[in-house]
């Protein structure tokens, strides 16, 4: 993955939610967004995918700026696969046509590929049985799960997760995570903002550290997270990590 965030800035209202927010990486596979409640981190995400507009700043991914306007945002959003923390599955539909659905109506895949799509990543994830089953017939777990499923079924150059497994038990969030660990391990690239901090350490390329709108500091590598040394980043840690 190669990012660059370039004064990012975003209000709602008279909130300020992201601060001039500027980030560089380049050959990353996996960043982690960390920091308290409310400090942005799944504003900037959005933006990220397209789903919000900044209210100043610019942004590239992989070389190709990302321009803010519907028909351009249309094509970015089909190249993003993003992962919410309330699954947001069509609740009317089944596991199989949730993920066929959009195959069909925004990629343009014919039927018969996108149901063998589908079809191949249920088998994957230990799903194929609840293929024909509605969202509300399966475990939280299992809901996730396929929306990953989903989520990856577009070859997007880029995976967004938005706390995964914040409405998960934790069995539930085992399986959850050891799926985005698998992806991670055949090369994809993703951000994923979580207050996991035992699996993002154990995952993260790259940390990014996000207080009050604004990134604070950042962490590279195998110890990425004992690189965060400001007394706000060692506070949240300390607290989050206490238990």
């Amino acid at each position: 993955m190669k990012l660059n965030l370039r004064h990012i800035s975003k209000r709602y209202g008279q909130q300020l939610v992201l601060d001039n927010i500027s980030l560089s990486l380049e050959n990353v596979r996996s960043l982690v967004l960390i920091g308290p409640s409310g400090c942005g981190k799944s504003t900037l995400l959005r933006i990220i995918a397209g789903l919000e507009y900044p209210d100043g700043g610019d942004m590239e991914i992989d070389g190709e700026r990302v321009r803010f306007h519907r028909e351009a945002l249309l094509r970015h959003r089909q190249s993003i696969g993003v992962v919410f923390q309330a699954f947001n599955l069509f609740p009317h539909l089944t596991m199989l046509k949730n993920i066929t659905l959009p195959l069909e109506k925004v990629h343009g895949i014919a039927p018969e590929e996108a149901e063998e799509t589908a079809i191949h990543l249920l088998k994957r994830l230990q799903l194929e049985q609840h293929a024909h089953k509605k969202p509300a017939q399966l475990s939280g777990g299992q809901r996730q799960r396929v929306a990953i499923a989903r989520a990856v079924s577009t070859k997007p150059r880029l995976l967004l997760f938005d706390e995964p497994t914040s409405a998960l038990d934790p069995e539930m969030t085992a399986e959850v995570l050891d799926v985005i660990g698998e992806l991670r391990d055949e090369g994809l690239d993703f951000i994923l903002v979580t207050h996991n901090m035992g699996f993002a350490k154990r995952i993260a390329d790259k940390v990014a550290m996000i207080v009050e709108g604004r990134i604070i500091e950042t962490g590279t590598g195998e110890h990425a997270f004992d690189q965060l040394v400001s007394p706000q980043s060692r506070d949240f840690l300390a607290k989050v990590l206490k238990y």
